[in-house]
């Protein structure tokens, strides 16, 4: 049973993240995005690591996705100015599709890669005790530091989203 749901949420989360990166309204892309990640959570869920199914849901696909749907709310992408990139935007397509055929058909000469031996890889991050431990010691300053860029970030949004009149101006 877990071989079909496994390729169903594998096909889910990669047809959204496609019409992420395909699609041409802004709303539309973050959507998909959102249920790219909860195709993953899906398969997080399959894997038994029930703490990042739910993490994931929970920071990425709540507070994330929401953010970027309230910022691209702000912004109005409808009154943005044409791109002038045209052409380099197209060569740069044009080089990550080639990197891409090249990494998959790199993989499929090579065949699949060799299992890890279970006894060789430690039992770390088993409990929720562990991860909550290492978060706050031996992990707390990077986790400071990424929350304090992350108000930083949603400042700049909100001054850079106000629309100012003659009058603030001067």
């Amino acid at each position: 049973m877990l071989d079909p749901l496994f390729t169903f949420l594998a096909g889910f989360a990669v047809i959204f993240a496609v019409g992420a990166v395909v699609s041409r309204h802004a709303v539309n892309a973050a959507l998909c995005f959102l249920l790219c990640l909860v195709g993953l959570s899906g398969i997080f869920a399959l894997l038994e690591a029930y703490l990042l199914a739910v993490l994931l849901v929970l920071v990425y696909a709540g507070a994330v996705v929401a953010l970027f749907l309230f910022i691209i709310m702000l912004l109005d992408p409808r009154r943005s100015a044409p791109s002038k990139f045209k052409g380099l935007s197209g060569l740069a397509a044009v080089l990550v599709a080639g990197l891409l055929i090249a990494g998959v058909v790199g993989f499929a000469t090579r065949g699949q890669l060799p299992a890890p031996s279970l006894t060789d890889v430690p039992a770390s991050g088993a409990s929720l005790k562990a991860y909550g431990e290492a978060l706050f010691t031996t992990y707390l300053l990077p986790v400071q530091v990424v929350g304090f860029l992350l108000l930083i970030a949603m400042l700049g949004v909100i001054v850079l989203s106000k629309k100012f009149t003659a009058e603030e101006e001067s």
